[in-house]
């Protein structure tokens, strides 16, 4: 009857040991609170990332960006290495940009300069483009 006495003391010694050991050794959790603000932000900041990765990826823009002496792999390292607020910059000024680009402008500019330019050549004498220009 002894040896059981002894045998429970010191199972009951080892069991408060062990779990005074436990208790020190692991830490408390702490769990507060995410304002949805902070997720919403996380989660657009993400998706700013997304965007410019993905224009990373396209076929035009890598050829580009080797023609620069840019790998695609390097200008991914160097994007993700930016911070949010150059991430924001950028994909603002992404936005800023225009979306395929109007020629049509751009060939009204151009035929209205060389008219200009010959107009000019006709009336000091250089050329004979125009016949409503007269010699004087």
């Amino acid at each position: 009857m002894y040896s059981l006495i002894q045998k429970r003391k010191i199972v009951a010694i080892l069991v408060i040991v062990s779990f005074s050991t436990l208790s020190i050794i692991s830490a408390p959790a702490h769990a507060k609170m995410i304002n949805t603000g902070e997720i919403s932000k996380q989660n657009h900041r993400d998706l700013l990332r997304y965007r410019i990765n993905k224009l990373i990826e396209r076929s035009e823009v890598q050829k580009y960006l080797v023609a620069r002496g840019i790998s695609p792999e390097e200008a991914k390292a160097r994007i993700d290495s930016l911070s949010d607020e150059e991430i924001e910059n950028i994909s603002f000024k992404m936005d800023q940009l225009p979306a395929g680009g109007d020629a049509v402008g751009v060939l009204i500019g151009a035929a209205l300069f060389v008219f200009i330019v010959l107009l000019i050549t006709d009336i000091f004498g250089l050329t004979d483009v125009f016949p409503f220009v007269k010699d004087r």
